[in-house]
């Protein structure tokens, strides 16, 4: 024990631990009568665009007031083994406070610290922390505080973001080497634009070669007009990429149009809706293992989901839901939810085990994400490469056509 009186930092914990066999699982009926606030759509978009909802990207923005989900999935971790291990939350929170090093992670847990001690519920300590603890997180932990299976709670908690986490992880992987070829690419024809082609300007003007071939000519006034206007096409990049954020973030029916494009653009389209649908199985099927009533979670839901056309579809399940029926049928009148999920989520409830059955939905299309991941970029790739000796070909064509004119008529004489 330190001089200031808080225990030394210990080593970080592992990020998956088992929960103990002989705590009991979550009641079944506890769904039903936990009541958590409603977090609605329009209190959620009144929060910065710099944080991202429910389980991706849940983050701080810039610098060191990032809060990243792997840090924040780590700190669920190990804030669940301490409480497993029957340490007191204040003494746990105390534990992490001294373990975390300096940033945002760690004056956020100061900070629940001294809420906590001061009686405030972990759950609502940590709703005054909205950018990083969003209403699935804090409805989760609201629902692990009622059934007293927190730690249970904090562990499933852990698990959904480690996974949303590993989805990103292995899409922005796959993009990597795609990514890299078209910068290399651009990167070439910039320094052939800049340095080569000037060079054999040069040297066509000192052999006084008059009449060039057509390709040599419009190399020549590409690398002639890109040195004057160069920045213009920089700065018109730059402005339309502001224009498409701020249309996106204030245009209703701009932000519709695009998503519904995200949707049906090819290559891309099918994966968006795939993980689409995978976001909403893993959120829905979590929040209502956790104890959530249905409503509430489709609510959170609603709120959290980035795309127009998936909130409708939420939306619409939200209201059949409200008015008594049964989840299955608005979700097969909805054209974002195919035959296999309203099939599955037909027999969660008719068998009670409608979260297990959210969770096996989940678990499909994530692989079904990972496998078109891996076709598309791979795909994507030689296409790439294609374009990229296509483009080189076609300028060295036109610089060396002229020498080889020169040299045939040198011949000949």
């Amino acid at each position: 024990m330190g001089n200031d009186g808080r225990a030394p930092p210990i080593p970080a914990l592992p990020i998956r631990v088992p929960t103990d066999p002989g705590r009991p699982s979550m009641p079944k009926k506890l769904q039903r009568r936990i009541s958590a606030p409603r977090a609605s759509a329009a209190a959620v978009a009144t929060r910065p665009a710099a944080a991202e909802p429910a389980g991706g990207g849940l983050s701080l923005p810039f610098g060191r007031n990032r809060v990243t989900a792997r840090v924040l999935a780590e700190f669920t971790s190990q804030l669940a083994v301490l409480l497993n291990a029957g340490i007191p939350i204040t003494k746990s929170l105390r534990i992490l406070e001294g373990q975390l090093p300096q940033g945002a992670m760690k004056r956020i847990a100061g900070s629940l610290l001294e809420d906590v001690e001061g009686g405030t519920a972990l759950s609502e300590a940590m709703a005054k922390h909205d950018m990083v603890f969003d209403p699935l997180y804090t409805n989760m932990v609201r629902a692990g505080e009622a059934g007293g299976v927190q730690e249970e709670i904090l562990n499933r908690l852990s698990g959904f973001l480690t996974q949303s986490e590993a989805i990103k992880s292995r899409v922005k992987g796959a993009l990597a080497y795609p990514v890299a070829i078209l910068v290399v690419a651009v990167l070439v024809l910039l320094l052939v634009f800049a340095f080569v082609i000037p060079k054999f300007k040069s040297v066509f003007a000192t052999l006084g070669e008059g009449n060039l071939h057509w390709t040599t000519e419009l190399v020549m006034g590409i690398g002639d007009h890109l040195k004057v206007w160069w920045w213009s096409y920089l700065l018109g990049a730059v402005l339309l990429l502001a224009l498409h954020r701020l249309l996106l973030a204030k245009v209703a029916g701009y932000r519709r149009v695009m998503h519904r494009i995200a949707l049906h653009v090819p290559l891309f389209g099918g994966l968006v809706h795939k993980s689409l649908v995978a976001r909403f199985a893993r959120t829905f099927g979590t929040l209502i293992q956790s104890g959530v009533p249905h409503l509430e979670a489709l609510e959170i839901l609603h709120a959290s989901t980035n795309n127009v056309h998936m909130q409708g579809a939420v939306a619409d399940v939200q209201a059949a839901v409200g008015e008594g029926t049964r989840l299955a049928v608005p979700i097969g009148a909805r054209g974002m939810f195919d035959d296999i999920v309203l099939n599955m989520v037909d027999v969660g409830e008719q068998t009670g085990e409608l979260d297990r059955m959210l969770t096996k939905v989940a678990d499909r299309y994530e692989t079904e994400v990972d496998q078109t991941v891996e076709t598309t970029f791979k795909l994507i790739e030689p296409i790439l490469l294609v374009v990229m000796a296509v483009a080189v070909g076609f300028i060295v064509f036109a610089l060396f056509m002229p020498l080889l004119t020169m040299m045939q008529q040198m011949s000949k004489r």
